[in-house]
């Protein structure tokens, strides 16, 4: 894929024999980044951000089960929450990844929040939320995201490239597009990414929701290093980012920005911009 041509590797994450993909880059310096993406993208969300990142350390990108180069089950019914979460789960403990910085935007910041804060932080350096959501089914979400849900589920052909232009300020490229939809070539593939924006916990009782209002008691007292990074064009996350700002004590310490030009897939329209914000982070805690 255009720009995306790093070596790729995979783990068996399930107990069917599933396996997920991901770019490991070795970097310059001693950190470890974990990238996390979101719906409906993969592991080419981060392509603009890996070259600054990877002068500071190792940068790791995988794609969730039903994305990119990892496999995909074909039956929207056999995505879950919990099997999202357990995959992540086999995934960092099969590369036994310790002294991390997560980055998590949008679905990567609904599973890979719960775990390195009220999981495993002992595997977690700190923690940069990028247009990340707090899902414990507490908090409205935006209309804006409610048209976005209903788009998807009732689609017939899901328009990946269309879905992720619409969300950007700039203008998604040619080679763009193609990358994004290269990992779905027909509706079948699709499965994943149909099954994602229900699976968002809306109620306190669905799936997941437990996990995120254990995440909101534990941030209370997280003492890492958490930046609260969003974009300034991003009406379906925005609510969120003085959420984090207001509930993490760190997050205060932290510069009050906010990326400019930037829509929800903040790491398409200023990755550059974004990893040097995240390499400050890094040199200051």
């Amino acid at each position: 894929v255009s720009d995306y041509d790093y070596p790729h590797d995979s783990v068996t994450v399930t107990d069917d024999g599933a396996e997920m993909a991901y770019v490991d880059v070795a970097g310059d310096g001693e950190e470890t980044f974990l990238c996390l993406h979101g719906e409906p993208t993969w592991g080419f969300l981060y392509r603009k951000m890996i070259p600054g990142l990877s002068e500071r350390g190792r940068v790791v990108v995988p794609d969730f089960i039903g994305f990119g180069r990892s496999d995909k089950y074909t039956e929207i019914d056999e995505y879950s929450f919990e099997m999202h979460y357990e995959t992540l789960r086999r995934f960092i403990e099969a590369l036994d990844l310790e002294g991390v910085t997560l980055l998590c935007q949008d679905w990567g910041s609904i599973l890979g929040l719960p775990f390195a804060v009220s999981d495993q932080p002992e595997r977690f350096d700190r923690i940069v939320a990028m247009n990340a959501v707090l899902a414990d089914g507490e908090r409205e979400l935006v209309d804006t995201w409610q048209r976005f849900k209903e788009m998807v589920v009732t689609a017939d052909d899901l328009d990946i490239a269309r879905l992720i232009d619409g969300a950007c300020v700039s203008d998604l490229t040619e080679e763009a597009k193609a990358g994004y939809t290269a990992p779905f070539p027909d509706d079948d593939s699709k499965a994943g990414a149909y099954a994602w924006p229900p699976m968002v916990p809306q109620t306190p009782d669905d799936p997941g929701a437990d996990r995120h209002a254990q995440l909101r008691e534990d941030l209370k007292e997280y003492q890492k290093p958490f930046f609260s990074l969003f974009s300034d064009s991003d009406p379906i996350t925005q609510q969120y980012r003085d959420l984090f700002r207001d509930l993490v004590p760190t997050a205060q310490e932290e510069p009050d920005v906010w990326v400019e030009g930037g829509g929800h897939f903040l790491q398409e329209d200023a990755g550059r911009a974004c990893a040097e914000y995240v390499v400050d982070f890094v040199d200051r805690r």
